[in-house]
């Protein structure tokens, strides 16, 4: 079951005996457990009924125990063992999920790694209850993922923004539903989300960012490729060096591809979904790809790597060297 039908689930009170959520995003993981909390008892059936156990500080008999026992004066209750890579005896708990307690709801937190599926414990749980990895998102999926969360909201983002707000965020969920709450707090409901609330609100700056960065490389805009590289110098949490390698990386792979689609006349839509972006960024694509025709694409990946190696103290001349100083180099390499 995917994240968004166990939700539904959960609000139709249709639970199982057992749930296994495992994986590297916590952030789903936390949600899941909010959402069997809030539907699976009633709030007058909590105090006797709701159980959290920690896998750090309990072994699997105190799982086994709180489970097998009767809930008192409601339909169930329900137990989470949180912390479940914490505790040793896990593996323990297969005899119990191969026949959980019909009135008892099991859920099974194990953050930050996910669960063998060929362990016996795994093989129990997918027969009797449910299993979800929470598995993190891509660089390019957190543009999408911070539309759908603002809908929720009921509010909508412009293109840019989002990806302004992705590239500044990461990945972690946790950390950007956290931003984007704040965000939203001085906003009143349906306003949409520019670049200029973004920059206003969290601070980053719309014109100074790894964003812009690509775009200037890829159309070859040496004016304002440095008025960026001097503002990430004079503001290194603006533009970390490993950050903005990533994102270059990123972006001149994706142009490398977009070479390879268009020499093959892929039709535009599967160029969108090959490339995994928006027709909305498909037209500043196709004029980066003529700046750096033939084999240039190829090349510029490989300064990436050079100097990513450089940044790292590998085949640099002279390790005092700032990052400032080795991303003003790349970049001028990079456009020569």
């Amino acid at each position: 079951m995917t994240f968004a039908q166990l939700k539904a689930a959960f609000k139709k009170k249709e639970f199982a005996p057992i749930y296994l959520f495992h994986g590297d995003e916590t952030y789903y993981i936390d949600q899941l457990e909010a959402a069997l909390e809030a539907t699976a008892l009633q709030e007058h059936e909590k105090a006797f009924n709701h159980q959290i156990i920690y896998g750090k500080d309990a072994d699997h008999l105190a799982v086994v125990d709180a489970a097998r026992r009767f809930p008192m004066m409601a339909e169930r209750q329900l137990i989470v063992l949180r912390e479940a890579q914490d505790m040793r005896s896990i593996n323990e708990l297969a005899n119990y999920a191969g026949r959980p307690a019909p009135t008892t709801i099991l859920a099974i937190c194990h953050k930050h790694k996910r669960v063998k599926l060929n362990t016996k414990l795994a093989k129990a749980i997918k027969q009797s209850g449910v299993i979800f990895e929470a598995k993190g998102l891509y660089d390019n999926q957190v543009p999408d993922w911070i539309v759908g969360y603002l809908k929720g909201k009921k509010h909508s983002v412009e293109p840019a923004a989002s990806n302004l707000l992705a590239e500044y965020l990461g990945t972690k969920l946790s950390k950007i539903a956290n931003e984007l709450d704040k965000l939203l707090i001085n906003l009143a409901p349906g306003t949409t989300i520019t670049t200029k609330i973004v920059e206003e609100q969290v601070g980053i700056s719309k014109d100074y960012n790894v964003f812009e960065l690509q775009k200037a490389l890829g159309f070859k805009d040496a004016v304002k490729v440095a008025r960026i590289i001097n503002y990430f110098t004079a503001n290194p949490k603006a533009g970390p060096l490993p950050v903005v390698m990533a994102s270059l990386y990123t972006y001149f792979s994706k142009l490398f591809l977009l070479g390879e689609l268009r020499a093959r006349q892929a039709s535009e839509q599967e160029i969108v979904s090959t490339l995994k972006t928006k027709s909305f960024f498909l037209r500043e694509y196709n004029t980066a790809l003529r700046n750096y025709p033939g084999g240039q694409v190829a090349r510029v990946i490989g300064l990436l790597r050079e100097y990513d190696l450089k940044s790292k103290g590998v085949g640099s001349l002279t390790a005092a060297r700032t990052d400032g100083e080795l991303l003003k180099e790349l970049a001028f390499r990079i456009m020569r």
